[in-house]
């Protein structure tokens, strides 16, 4: 591939547990926002997916893609996650989030970032809008992580 293997990384997460302990600890505080605002656990896991998505972390993909199944999406809304804004199989507000997710994520400039507000605040209470913020902006360390220390994606075992 490359000419480097993962065994040549810093597993960052092993390396300062107690920072990647801190981290964790914001998840789980992102997660109970999420609940208490009303975000079902399947909206979280698509955002998840799709922020993976963006910053190209497989193994973070691979782990928020079985978690979504789960918490009830399904594999067509997995499929076509990439290209949402092309299909009808995503409601209003998950629309919403998904693109103040996505702008979170790729943080461009301001008019893009007013806008998707505006979309957001449409549909979702300043808590969701936040929470959404929240969850992106989680992942998002949590992609850098794994990226950065080059977590394997081992293959699975399929059915």
């Amino acid at each position: 591939m490359d000419g480097y293997r993962a065994e040549d990384r810093i597993w960052i997460d092993k390396q300062e547990p107690e920072v990647y302990a801190a981290l964790a600890a914001v998840h789980t505080a992102v997660r109970a926002a999420a609940h208490r605002a009303g975000l079902d656990e399947r909206l979280v896991e698509l955002i998840n997916v799709r922020v993976s998505q963006i910053n190209g972390c497989p193994f973070c993909l691979n782990l928020h893609t079985k978690a979504a199944l789960v918490a009830g999406a399904t594999q067509q809304q997995l499929d076509v996650l990439a290209g949402w804004r092309r299909t009808t199989l995503f409601t209003e507000i998950e629309e919403a989030a998904l693109a103040l997710a996505e702008t979170t994520t790729e943080l461009p400039r301001e008019d893009k970032i007013d806008r998707e507000y505006a979309l957001a605040r449409q549909y979702m209470s300043d808590s969701q809008a936040a929470t959404v913020v929240w969850i992106a902006t989680t992942m998002g360390a949590f992609n850098r992580v794994s990226i950065m220390s080059r977590h394997p994606v081992r293959p699975r075992k399929e059915k």
